[in-house]
């Protein structure tokens, strides 16, 4: 199992990225995916999930109507797209399956 994400970065306030986790090894297109962070000095979190299907998604309230989760099947991919991004978004986020773990994408939001 392979868990490869990408797109992480330094943004202002307000700002936007996208997140991307590739996966390899293991049947995605029937397994629901997850995203979770770690900021600083905190506990690692959950951020959102995606039905295998991609219909279907929950999220952090924190998150809620900011952020989008979606996934490509076909390209193995699952996404995150991150909007108005604020300090508090500050964070290692690390794609997840079951108990597989990608190396995690740095993303700070900072003035």
């Amino acid at each position: 199992v392979q868990l490869v994400e990408s797109g992480g970065g330094s943004v202002q306030p307000g700002g936007s990225l996208r997140l991307s986790c590739a996966a390899s090894g293991f049947p995605f297109s029937i397994v629901d995916m997850n995203w979770f962070r770690r900021a600083p000095g905190k506990e690692r979190e959950w951020v959102a999930t995606i039905g295998f299907s991609g219909r279907s998604a929950n999220y952090l309230d924190s998150v809620k109507g900011r952020f989008t989760i979606a996934r490509n099947n076909t390209k193995k991919t699952v996404y995150l797209q991150m909007n108005s991004l604020e300090p508090e978004d500050t964070a290692v986020y690390y794609c997840n399956w079951a108990n597989y773990w990608g190396q995690g994408t740095q993303v700070t939001v900072s003035s």
